[in-house]
């Protein structure tokens, strides 16, 4: 069975029990397109397949674009990256940390290259956190002022997370969470825009990126994925469909929203996206059009955390081998990887999700989609993974 093959066989039987409601896949090597293939429905209820065109919510495959959006200001020397963030956002002047379980002043600020890395000490909603607890409350209140006249906006949000306890001392090791999002606030500082407008003038519109934005208008409605979750009851999955507003972010995508995630807002088609992958392995062009320059793109795709920063990213399970800058995974160590890796690869996932990888050795980009809850690099993005890259 060829590889074509497999891959199909992979995506259907992930559809039929159930994994997925819909997967699609788009690799390019070499500048050309190596295979495109699609299983299931972007829409169970009405039964409409998934498509090429199809538009996904990325959650956190947001993030790249948000650090590249960083290292535009930071090669035209608008932005310092060890500048401290309190440079930009007040509330960031006289944090304090958890030191087991007791608030004190941090030694030193938040650096933009902490947001970067991940290294900040803020987190997620995580209520199992003491600072993820606070933060909880902050997000509670921008899910529940969606669709109002007052909607929490991006600097606002950021500036709230100012106010948190951090979960550790600045630098201090690595912890996943609102750092891309407290990013997104300083590139509209800096900027004097709109998160989203940076993006569009900046990025997308260069690029040709015509399906990616923080919200789906009304004609393309129609193309957005719908979101489901896998529930499993007496040893038998089904899907149910989602529609909740998670990180605030509005899952219905039908209007511009106030706060534009720079940690997990955007939505895209493969096809988009895949303008913004080629661009990163052309060393900042596509298509003739300059968006970083090539030691600058060098600069955002082959970093890694400090070794006293690696061993708190080492436990996250499945990025052995990993480390971790400019909001991406890079990876260092093939051999500790637990799946099909290529030295020097580097890209990121989303909650619902979607995937991407550059391969730089191989000059290859993969992405795939779908919009299921809790996802992540899950099963099916490791299957279809090693079926591509064990024939390289």
């Amino acid at each position: 069975m060829d590889r074509i093959q497999l891959l199909k066989q992979t995506m259907d039987r992930a559809v039929e029990t159930c994994n997925v409601a819909g997967v699609n896949l788009l690799v390019t090597r070499n500048g050309k397109e190596d295979l495109y293939l699609e299983s299931g429905l972007m829409d169970v209820e009405n039964k409409v397949p998934i498509r090429r065109d199809t538009i996904f919510r990325l959650f956190s495959q947001t993030k790249p674009i948000t650090a590249a959006a960083a290292m535009i200001l930071m090669e035209r020397g608008e932005l310092d990256l060890i500048s401290p963030v309190s440079d930009f956002i007040p509330s960031y002047n006289d944090q304090t940390y958890f030191d087991n379980g007791v608030p004190k002043p941090v030694p030193a600020p938040i650096r933009i290259q902490d947001l970067l890395r991940m290294t900040s000490g803020l987190t997620y909603d995580d209520p199992s956190l003491l600072s993820g607890a606070q933060t909880k409350v902050i997000f509670d209140d921008c899910k529940a002022r969606l669709g109002t006249d007052h909607e929490m906006t991006t600097y606002e949000l950021a500036s709230r997370l100012g106010e948190v306890t951090l979960e550790f001392a600045p630098s201090e090791r690595f912890l996943y969470g609102t750092s891309a999002d407290v990013l997104g606030a300083v590139i509209e500082v800096v900027s004097g825009m709109k998160l989203g407008e940076f993006l569009k003038k900046e990025i997308f519109d260069p690029l040709g990126m015509q399906d990616t934005a923080f919200y789906v208008e009304e004609k393309k409605q129609p193309r957005l994925a719908k979101a489901y979750r896998t529930v499993t009851e007496n040893g038998s999955a089904h899907l149910e469909l989602y529609t909740d507003n998670n990180l605030g972010i509005c899952n219905a995508m039908d209007h511009a929203p106030a706060y534009e995630a720079g940690g997990a807002g955007l939505t895209s088609t493969l096809d988009d996206y895949n303008k913004f992958a080629a661009m990163l392995l052309n060393e900042g062009t596509y298509n003739g059009v300059r968006i970083l320059k090539p030691a600058t793109v060098r600069f955002m795709t082959r970093g890694e955390l400090l070794p006293e920063q690696q061993p708190s990213f080492n436990t996250w399970t499945g990025l052995n081998g990993f480390s971790y800058n400019c909001l991406m995974r890079i990876c260092k160590f093939p051999a500790q990887a637990g799946l099909m890796v290529s030295p020097g690869e580097y890209g990121w996932d989303g909650w619902l999700g979607v995937f991407f990888a550059n391969l730089p050795a191989e000059n290859m980009t993969i992405l795939m989609g779908t919009q299921k809850v809790d996802a992540g690099t899950f099963d099916l993005t490791r299957k279809l993974k090693n079926i591509l890259l064990s024939e390289l």
